[in-house]
């Protein structure tokens, strides 16, 4: 068929989301390809777009296997495993899902705030046990704390508008939003340093870059309030988890919860470092995976893929 073209979906979506592309454009389907690096690279021959996750990495090697290539859709936000230079100097669009899984990650992050900071999850064992430990599982409030989010974008207002609701007090670093944002308002603005000393809950939304690589490593811990909770569904490059796991065993903070980690999937051996931590919440890269929140980002990631296939057809 004239103008047929082919898209490429190597990680998992919300299948009914497909069905936009109509006849005019073949879909291969295949979340598999994620961990078969040879079939995706012949599977991206003569395609018009791919759709990925976090996982699939958009580098040199797939993009000189896909000549043909004009989008990749990104099934989230983070664009770390895409090369964008790359793409820029072939012209090829890469359109993620902005705030489409944003309240799915707000919601993570406080329901990780309140399980940490109260702290009766910890109890199932002791109670099948036949034990009844009401004191050690008195916990806190998060009523009256200081919510701090290490960067303010869309998820971290959506994480400040639930945690306002609950009482929290907001403070906030971010030097890439103008002081005189509206964002700003109702919220402490202020400097690194600054938000390390005060929030009582830490949740971290800032990129993996060069620059935020580590970005809370021993010292940065050091600066954080005793007894703090760190929340990271980021990028795990920007914890240094041996400087956590240490702060964890020796109690100056009171808990963490990782939904990201330097090296996805997490294997077995790099797992050893967190076994037998206290008081630690770790996920597989789901903040932003709801029912919900996939059927939207699909939805969003599909709809951007045929706007640009649309575009090359024009």
């Amino acid at each position: 068929m004239p103008g047929l073209m082919r898209v490429v979906v190597s990680e998992f979506m919300d299948e009914t989301a497909l069905d936009a592309f109509g006849a005019d454009v073949t879909v291969i389907y295949e979340p598999a390809l994620v961990d078969d690096r040879p079939r995706l690279l012949e599977a991206v021959k003569g395609a018009a777009a791919i759709i990925v996750r976090n996982r699939t990495q958009v580098d040199e090697e797939l993009l000189s296997s896909a000549p043909d290539l004009i989008a990749v859709g990104r099934l989230g936000v983070g664009l770390d495993n895409i090369d964008m230079k790359a793409c820029a100097a072939r012209n090829i669009a890469v359109r993620p899902a902005t705030g489409a899984n944003s309240l799915s990650v707000a919601e993570y992050v406080i329901t990780a705030a309140l399980v940490l900071t109260r702290g009766v999850w910890f109890a199932n064992a002791q109670m099948i046990a036949g034990n009844w430990p009401r004191n050690a599982l008195m916990g806190r409030e998060v009523s009256g704390r200081v919510m701090g989010l290490y960067g303010f974008g869309g998820i971290a207002r959506a994480v400040a508008e639930r945690a306002r609701a609950l009482g929290m007090m907001i403070a906030a670093h971010d030097p890439h939003l103008p002081a005189g944002d509206p964002a700003w308002e109702g919220v402490e603005r202020c400097d690194a340093v600054t938000l390390l000393g005060q929030a009582d809950v830490l949740s971290l939304h800032v990129p993996l870059t060069e620059e935020t690589r580590n970005l809370i490593d021993a010292n940065a811990i050091s600066m954080m309030k005793p007894g703090a909770v760190l929340i990271n569904t980021a990028r795990g490059g920007v914890v240094d988890e041996a400087a956590l796991v240490r702060a964890l065993e020796d109690g100056r903070l009171a808990g963490a919860a990782l939904d990201v980690f330097a090296a996805e999937p997490l294997t077995a051996e790099a797992a050893e470092i967190f076994d037998g931590i206290p008081n630690l919440i770790l996920t597989p890269h789901i903040a932003g995976v709801t029912e919900e929140g996939n059927v939207r980002v699909s939805s969003v990631t599909v709809a951007n893929v045929i706007e640009e296939l649309q575009r090359a057809r024009a």
